[in-house]
């Protein structure tokens, strides 16, 4: 049989040296837990602060080959974005496609918009201020499409749960 040797002799140190390890032990799960705690991410708080978005409504939408004028109408803000495409150009390279926003009172021309030659499409955004507007579409040798929306201002609320 192997020779393990003496049996182990119970802990006979003095009172000091008990304290002294129970204090290192506490030392340890101290710096343990305070380590444990700033690696903790913070609560998260519910965002209280609203958040600005905008929205877009829908004014109106043209289609069509020849150059037209539309009809008038109110913008509430005075901005706007325009989708616009042009496509079966007739002519390699004589496809135009103009928007105007024109004042509805006077006539004038109060923004250029869209000014395409050939085959494409785009968006833009534009503005001047509230008042009556139409458009002028002059377009040759292209099939078109126009879409005129207004943006609509609002704010997210913050959502309480009971």
């Amino acid at each position: 049989m192997p020779d393990f040797g003496e049996p182990p002799v119970p802990f006979s140190g003095t009172p000091q040296c008990a304290i002294i390890a129970a204090v290192r032990l506490a030392a340890i799960l101290s710096a343990a837990l305070i380590a444990f705690a700033c690696d903790a991410p913070p609560p998260q708080e519910p965002a209280t602060t609203p958040v600005h978005v905008v929205g877009w409504r829908h004014l109106a939408s043209w289609t069509g080959r020849a150059s037209v004028q539309t009809e008038t109408f109110l913008s509430d803000t005075g901005s706007f974005r325009i989708h616009w495409e042009t496509k079966n150009e007739s002519r390699a390279g004589a496809g135009t496609l103009k928007v105007a926003f024109r004042s509805g009172d006077s006539g004038r021309v109060i923004i250029d918009a869209v000014d395409q030659k050939g085959v494409g499409r785009g968006e833009s955004e534009v503005g001047d201020m509230v008042r009556w507007y139409y458009l002028s579409i002059d377009s040759a040798n292209v099939d078109w499409s126009v879409t005129v929306e207004e943006p609509i201002m609002g704010r997210t609320v913050p959502r309480t749960d009971p």
